[in-house]
């Protein structure tokens, strides 16, 4: 609809900061707008940002970064609360991994990592997002979900949430790609990778979220299991959640 409030907020020192309101959900509800926010992180951001978050009344952050990106930029707004959520990177690790073995770095090689990522989160991190829910059954809301890049750890997460609100697939998957759209990428990190490697650390694909769900059915056997005994997301839980965050 044309009067639905930005989806996208073009902020200075913040990238990709995105709302996940306005979707249909297959009961006919709608979710919430300026209720959940993703975003990269918020170390950056500039006196204007902090203007308009404070419009939003932002009230929460959950940050999947590592211990080391975390310390590397601090949150900036200091009225919001940082809950700290670390899944730690390993991408830039092991491609340099790679390198250090003798091979000669290609995009398909950032291919395989960042699939082999997503895998990992649900292997390894299931409690972080475990932890995520709980938050989001809390009255945290308005609150922004973000890493450092805010494309990876949190769009599985968003796309997590979104399933849970009932959003159809097509549509969790659109929104997933919108970060090629509104993600700007930082030309100096991981300066050592050749630049078609960086592109691809840079974007995100339907094959990288397609790995966290093939995980999702190897661990568990669908996804419904994995929001029961992954998530701790039972039927009571998810009916609170779409009471929370959907609206009619």
């Amino acid at each position: 609809m044309s009067n639905s409030p930005a989806r996208h907020l073009n902020l200075e020192g913040a990238s990709n900061f995105r709302d996940l309101g306005g979707y249909a959900a297959r009961d006919g509800r709608t979710v919430r707008w300026r209720q959940i926010f993703r975003s990269n992180h918020l170390g950056h951001v500039t006196e204007a940002d902090i203007e308009i978050l404070r419009g939003l009344k932002m009230r929460s952050a959950f940050d999947f970064r590592g211990t080391e990106e975390r310390g590397i930029a601090l949150c900036g707004i200091r009225e919001i609360a940082v809950h700290s959520l670390p899944i730690e990177p390993t991408v830039v690790a092991s491609l340099r991994a790679r390198a250090a073995a003798g091979s000669a770095l290609s995009p398909a090689d950032a291919v395989d990592v960042m699939r082999d990522s997503y895998r990992n989160y649900v292997r390894y991190n299931t409690p972080s997002f475990r932890a995520l829910f709980a938050h989001l059954l809390e009255d945290r809301a308005p609150l922004v979900i973000h890493c450092s890049a805010g494309k990876d750890r949190t769009g599985f997460a968003c796309a997590l949430i979104l399933h849970a609100l009932g959003v159809p697939d097509d549509v969790i998957a659109d929104d997933y790609l919108l970060t090629n759209r509104f993600y700007r990428r930082d030309p100096n990190s991981s300066s050592d990778l050749p630049d078609e490697v960086r592109q691809v650390l840079g974007s995100v694909e339907a094959s990288f979220l397609a790995a966290a769900f093939e995980a999702i059915a190897e661990e568990y056997g669908d996804l419904e299991t994995y929001f029961s005994d992954g998530l701790n997301l039972g039927a009571p839980a998810r009916a609170q959640l779409k009471a929370r965050y959907l609206e009619s």
